[in-house]
């Protein structure tokens, strides 16, 4: 995947966290956490994001129980990532998010962030490693 940008989102109902991947799609990085305000709104946001940085790949994470299986949560995810896809015109795979905030939970205490500050960098570190846990599981050289 030689000079692509993958986009990685951890959707949430108020806040999206937004990564995204150098272009050889080997490091993902944080980037911003969007404000989300109407479904109209956000999928014009993010259908302009994905041309202005040139994505060809979006990464949703996939909001799954402890089991394995789907939660209410996920169909509101996997609706979002159809209609951005249609919007966009762009390619949209799903990823396994269980436990990723918990782990960017703990990234930042080991970095010695107050909580006001780790509250809103929570999501946008999500995304990075929901967008690096899908790079390493699906695009290894």
């Amino acid at each position: 995947m030689q000079n692509t940008r993958i986009m990685g989102l951890d959707y949430g109902k108020a806040r999206i966290g937004v990564a995204f991947s150098d272009l050889s799609a080997t490091i993902s990085t944080a980037d911003h956490i969007y404000k989300a305000q109407s479904q109209e709104k956000d999928l014009s946001y993010f259908s302009n994001l994905v041309k202005d940085r040139g994505v060809s790949l979006v990464v949703l994470g996939l909001p799954l129980n402890a089991d394995g299986t789907e939660s209410e949560m996920s169909a509101l995810v996997r609706e979002f990532g159809a209609k951005l896809s249609a919007a966009a015109g762009v390619d949209v795979a799903f990823q396994d998010e269980r436990y990723t905030s918990f782990e960017a939970e703990e990234l930042l205490k080991e970095a010695h962030i107050k909580w006001e500050k780790r509250k809103e960098l929570l999501d946008k570190i999500s995304a990075q490693i929901i967008l690096q846990n899908y790079m390493d599981e699906h695009l290894k050289k």
